[in-house]
């Protein structure tokens, strides 16, 4: 036996369709499609606002008529939907506010339908943005947290936004019963035609914390433990996401998206007749922004390896800061653009 001889290989050889950029486009098994992006926005009070979030860099506090230009930037580039976010001028202990038809996502709502019509709008229903404790409900008599007692707020606040013509209303609360309130309180309303998008999975993260200054929602005590998912749970993550179905629900998400890759597979090999999301949050984009920012990373490369793998994992569509960008890098050619060799 001849030690030094090459090794005899067989004919099938994986090579082959990697040799180049032009044969690795036509054999790729998971495609990016800006269509399936949705670009969150956080909308307030004023004109001609635009404040930088510290915690997110590009990331931004945005008057009515910026978030209307944000949008339409982001159409312009394919992106399918933004979901909206409300900074109030006025928060109480019930977050009466949010239901308000002159609420800043109510008027971003009919300002982006008007302009941006071929966009779809979807509203995050919950009141940790509009409550002076920052809670996603009520505090009852005792200092504890009465979720259920706010759903009612809730139902009121998704008839808001289906009244200034929100597309999809997407209840993020994670309150026991939530989705059958709002599906039950849109029909007597008459919309039964909005759609809700329901944040059916959506765990206690550590991942949270940019959005908390974004959307100016951090809780003055305690936590969200007690209604939002244990990170340490998969198999309760089909019992949350069956429950939402059986309410209602018309696409489930999962959020965060990156840790919990293998809850997005199981809820898609679930439920394959809804669609679903993954939500890319605040955490998991200022983790690459921070990054990219010292030169550790090619940001373009390690961004829509990310979205890959989310779309990879099952997701229908990806709900991240960086849709935009990643549509702009789309539209560029993707893995054609600079980069450092790996």
């Amino acid at each position: 036996m001849d030690l030094l001889a090459p090794p005899t290989l067989g004919s099938d050889r994986p090579q082959r369709l990697r040799q180049s950029p032009a044969v690795r486009r036509l054999v790729r098994e998971t495609r990016l499609d800006p269509a399936a992006f949705v670009l969150p926005l956080f909308v307030r009070g004023g004109e001609g606002v635009r404040d930088e979030i510290a915690s997110m860099p590009g990331v931004f506090q945005l008057s009515v008529d910026e978030a209307v230009r944000e949008a339409t930037e982001a159409a312009r580039f394919g992106v399918g939907g933004v979901l909206l976010f409300g900074i109030p001028a006025r928060k109480d202990a019930e977050g009466s506010t949010a239901s308000d038809d002159a609420e800043a996502v109510q008027r971003a709502v009919r300002a982006i339908k008007e302009e941006v019509p071929g966009i779809a709008v979807i509203t995050d229903v919950c009141l940790c943005e509009y409550t002076d404790h920052g809670h996603c409900g009520f505090i009852d008599s005792h200092g504890g947290l009465d979720l259920e007692g706010s759903l009612p707020q809730h139902v009121a606040a998704a008839v808001s936004h289906a009244r200034a013509g929100a597309d999809l209303v997407a209840p993020s609360s994670m309150i026991d019963g939530v989705v059958g309130a709002i599906r039950e309180g849109l029909d007597a309303a008459g919309f039964g035609h909005v759609g809700i998008f329901s944040y059916a999975v959506k765990y206690a993260s550590a991942f949270y914390g940019p959005f908390r200054d974004a959307a100016e929602s951090a809780p003055v005590f305690g936590d969200r433990r007690t209604h939002q998912m244990d990170p340490a749970n998969a198999r309760e993550a089909l019992r949350e996401a069956a429950l939402d179905v059986e309410q209602g629900a018309d696409l489930l998400m999962v959020k965060p998206a990156v840790a919990y890759l293998d809850v997005v597979r199981q809820v898609k090999d679930a439920f394959p007749d809804r669609p679903l999301g993954a939500y890319h949050v605040s955490g998991e984009y200022a983790m690459l922004k921070a990054a990219a920012g010292r030169g550790w990373i090619d940001e373009r490369r390690a961004v829509l390896e990310t979205l890959t793998s989310l779309r990879r994992a099952g997701a229908d569509i990806l709900i991240t800061y960086y849709a935009l960008e990643a549509a702009r890098w789309l539209a560029e050619g993707g893995e054609r653009g600079p980069s450092r060799p790996s």
